[in-house]
């Protein structure tokens, strides 16, 4: 069915306010999918604060066009194509549209939006890839909590078999030391007698 002039207009002040608001948008074919799978892949979307909307191409070129962004040229909206917009993490959407489509082979990333500007197939695929800011991150820690760890282990070892031979040596001189002779009393010198004078 087709949208009335006033229904145009709506989608697209909808589509440009996503697009000002959105971190990436990326545009993906998705023609041949069961609604049931359109719905498993709009779930898992919303789950990292992303959505899928489908729209006509000329209404896509010209929300981009409202929202101050670079021309979409017919070529990066090749046949029926939806947008999903990411508002927090930028390669949520690709992300996850990419793995939905190891499964189902009729969603393929055509093209998008980053960074105010327009991205290939190419370019939209490989943003898919990059890891996440969360991913980055726990990489990060775990790359900086490993040798902290084993710092901190190579500095307690030596310094608790010091103390352990530190208390051996003592308790060996313990063991090991004579008594402590007794001290015994001077004998004060005999007075010898004086000779007489003859």
């Amino acid at each position: 069915m087709a949208l009335t002039r006033d229904q145009k207009k709506v989608q697209v002040a909808d589509l440009t306010k996503k697009m000002q608001n959105a971190s990436s948008v990326i545009f993906a074919q998705y023609l041949g999918l069961t609604v049931s799978n359109i719905t498993k892949l709009r779930s898992s979307l919303r789950k990292e604060k992303a959505e899928m909307q489908v729209a006509k191409k000329t209404l896509i070129q010209i929300a981009a066009k409202d929202a101050k962004l670079p021309e979409i040229a017919d070529a990066n909206l090749p046949g029926g194509v939806a947008c999903i917009f990411s508002t927090t993490e930028p390669t949520a959407g690709a992300a996850i549209a990419f793995k939905f489509a190891k499964d189902h082979p009729q969603i393929k990333l055509v093209g998008g939006i980053f960074d105010g500007k327009i991205l290939t197939a190419a370019e939209a695929n490989a943003l898919a890839t990059i890891p996440s800011r969360l991913q980055l991150l726990a990489t990060f820690m775990s790359m900086c909590s490993a040798p902290l760890v084993q710092f901190a282990s190579a500095c307690s070892s030596p310094l608790t078999g010091f103390a352990r031979a530190l208390s051996e040596i003592a308790k060996k001189k313990e063991s090991a030391s004579p008594a402590a002779p007794v001290a015994e009393t001077p004998v004060a010198p005999t007075a010898s007698a004086t000779p007489t004078a003859a």
